[in-house]
């Protein structure tokens, strides 16, 4: 069952979530898709990409250490705007702790009607994935695209990927896609990809 956290300290945020970002990759490499947190500089690419009315929230899905979040915040997301989904319990307490203002949901992302409070389903501008969705099979990749789809229809979603071409079957899954951004200050190099259901 997902529960809602909201963060309220700031304390040690560098040094416990590189530490605790090492730990959950040893722990289970494919689930965190990278040996290192994203840059900054990916995460000020990926700010630049945000579609938000004054009324709707930021979502953020496989928040992992809160690297992404730190640069949303740091160019324009309001606190109160933005919305981290984590399903690792203990990463998710971290967020709660280093993310001050912002809500932090310790869910499913492949369960989104069930993990995103009610009143914020249809009031998503964009979501955006850190899940390495390249490394999982169709099936679960669809589910991913159905379950943003529910929570955000016709919004689709902004995915940051270390693959130089798409990472997603764009056909297969019913999308349209176009690299919007490029980094080499990432490690590795990075592409964002924003991604729409077809027409």
């Amino acid at each position: 069952m997902s529960g809602i956290i909201l963060g309220n300290r700031s304390e040690g945020r560098a040094a416990s979530g590189a530490a605790l970002f090492f730990r959950r990759w040893l722990a289970n490499p494919l689930q965190m898709g990278s040996v290192v947190p994203s840059s900054p500089a990916l995460g000020r690419r990926i700010a630049a990409l945000i579609e938000r009315a004054g009324d709707e929230v930021v979502v953020e899905l496989g928040a992992g250490t809160g690297a992404i979040s730190r640069a949303l915040l740091a160019n324009g997301v309001p606190a109160d705007r933005l919305v981290v989904v984590e399903i690792v319990p203990e990463m998710a307490k971290h967020l709660a702790r280093t993310l001050p203002g912002v809500t932090v949901v310790e869910g499913d992302a492949f369960a989104l009607p069930e993990t995103l409070p009610a009143a914020l389903h249809g009031k998503v501008g964009t979501a955006i994935c850190g899940i390495p969705l390249v490394l999982l099979p169709t099936e679960q990749q669809q589910r991913f695209v159905a379950a943003v789809e529910a929570v955000a229809p016709g919004r689709g979603f902004l995915l940051y990927s270390y693959c130089v071409t798409s990472p997603l079957p764009m056909k297969t899954l019913g999308l349209t896609g176009r690299r919007e951004a490029w980094t080499p200050l990432n490690f590795p190099p990075a592409s964002v990809w924003r991604y729409r259901p077809a027409v």
